[in-house]
């Protein structure tokens, strides 16, 4: 009798217990269906936004295009509102030289900073100089303007001629806010290589820093290509402190040390009281830019792909 008891309370317990898991487990499922609807909202409203702004942009600025031509439009050289004639073709250059030229020098540079931040700086410095790249990361664009008006264009018109505000200004001044995007993400990438790479090398005899040359740096390859090319998105989408040290004077300089307006320049400098085509054309320019940022980011798609596939095979 007492035996029978004792197992029918052992049941109830059991039931008790598996009822609060079930509904335990229920709760859960519930919660998680809920946060799975929210994101799967915000997800949807984030490319609800990009397609607004992408019709947005495109309605406002192709009829021009249509108007004067593609061609006309992209390699004319010259810009005059007043007469109608719209070409961007020294900006385009002027924003592809301040942008190669930018990287010319930062990409060593910010590659170089982050192999020793990664590979070769102990632990401590290397956070110490992470924070302090952070830290650059964070600067307003118009604090680095500041700084290259102050002291990058006096440097440049007492050392090497002109009035300082020109196209090398431009230059130094995009190539050190570009560096902490290449730095971070070029570090993250050499950190993410399997350490059996590195283990690998040196149990073969090769020395750490051929292990760096030849394994690691190789490895890490795709990552630091999507580096290059986020720096090289974020170079050529940069406006304020652009404007503050170029000149924006729209034509294609014939040196480094001659003033250059970029199509970011040209935008913000006359979209406040262009009307009409002029008001159309700035459009027209920013669905240019739009473009271009546009196949920067396939290309990293296609580059992030290939890593992973050349990284399985």
């Amino acid at each position: 009798m007492q035996s029978t008891t004792r197992l029918q309370i052992n049941t109830r317990k059991n039931n008790t217990i598996r009822f609060a898991q079930n509904s335990g487990r229920g709760r859960r499922h519930k919660g998680e269906k809920l946060i799975e609807i929210v994101l799967l909202l915000c997800a949807a409203l984030f490319i609800l936004v990009i397609f607004l702004i992408t019709i947005f942009i495109f309605a406002k600025g192709l009829p021009l295009l249509i108007k004067i031509g593609p061609g006309n439009f992209l390699f004319e050289t010259e810009w005059s509102p007043t007469r109608g004639v719209f070409g961007i073709g020294s900006m385009f250059m002027g924003s592809i030289m301040i942008t190669l030229g930018s990287m010319l020098w930062a990409v060593p540079l910010g590659l170089s900073t982050a192999v020793f931040m990664a590979e070769i700086a102990p632990a401590r410095i290397g956070q110490v100089l992470g924070n302090l790249i952070n830290l650059l990361a964070g600067i307003p664009s118009v604090v680095y303007g500041f700084i290259g008006l102050i002291v990058v264009v006096p440097f440049i018109r007492d050392y090497f001629g002109g009035n300082g505000l020109s196209l090398l200004a431009g230059i130094i001044i995009l190539g050190i806010m570009i560096l902490p995007t290449i730095i971070n993400v070029s570090r993250d990438s050499i950190l993410a290589v399997p350490n059996e790479y590195k283990e690998g090398s040196l149990a073969m005899g090769a020395t750490h820093y051929q292990t760096i040359a030849r394994v690691i740096v190789p490895a890490a390859r795709s990552g630091i290509i999507t580096a290059i090319v986020l720096g090289m998105g974020r170079a050529i989408g940069e406006t304020m402190a652009v404007v503050m040290v170029t000149g924006n004077s729209a034509i294609i300089p014939g040196s480094v040390l001659e003033p250059v307006r970029t199509m970011t320049s040209n935008i913000v400098l006359e979209m406040g009281y262009a009307s009409g085509d002029h008001q159309t054309a700035l459009f027209a320019t920013g669905m240019v830019l739009f473009i271009f940022i546009v196949c920067l980011n396939l290309m990293i798609n296609l580059m992030a792909r290939g890593g992973i596939n050349s990284g399985r095979s």
